[in-house]
């Protein structure tokens, strides 16, 4: 074998995306609250399933299983994670990096970020870009709180307006 030489591995990723499940009927919620950023695209598009005022503030059973599961998907940090009898998330493709203004990279698709330990199969990710994440690879928010300023180029999308980021 030459020093250049790459070999690649297929590795047995875990199945059941990481957080607290909340049940429903025929779909499961998964939230990772150290990757939530407060976009707030699952209140907005299903308020009575997800509200922050209620305890659980995820009731997934009180929408279809489909409702659910679609929203889930709009959650641009993948905080928010689903399985169904219907199956699981099937990823964008092609795979898409988009720099918000003054914040994180937000990545969707199917993708493998390589950290230490185990590698995490991902279909939505916010990463961060100001170096002081304490949850790195993802970002935390902490760009805000040390006024760390993005250099141009950054898309300013509506979940960034909503937020007052822009």
């Amino acid at each position: 074998m030459t020093p250049s030489t790459r070999h690649e591995f297929e590795v047995d990723l875990p199945v059941t995306p990481p957080g607290k499940a909340y049940e429903g009927n025929g779909v499961t919620v998964y939230y990772d609250a150290r990757r939530c950023l407060h976009f707030a695209e699952c209140v907005r598009g299903l308020p009575e399933v997800f509200d922050p005022s209620a305890r659980p503030w995820i009731r997934a059973w009180l929408a279809e299983p489909s409702a659910v599961s679609e929203v889930v998907t709009r959650c641009p940090t993948g905080a928010l994670h689903f399985t169904s009898q219907e199956g699981t998330e099937l990823p964008e493709s092609p795979t898409s990096i988009t720099p918000l203004a003054d914040g994180p990279l937000i990545v969707r698709g199917d993708f493998e970020l390589r950290v230490p330990g185990t590698p995490l199969r991902e279909t939505r990710a916010a990463l961060c870009r100001c170096g002081q994440s304490g949850n790195k690879p993802f970002c935390d928010g902490t760009h805000a709180k040390v006024g760390w300023r993005s250099d141009g180029g950054d898309a300013h999308d509506e979940a960034s307006n909503a937020r007052g980021d822009v």
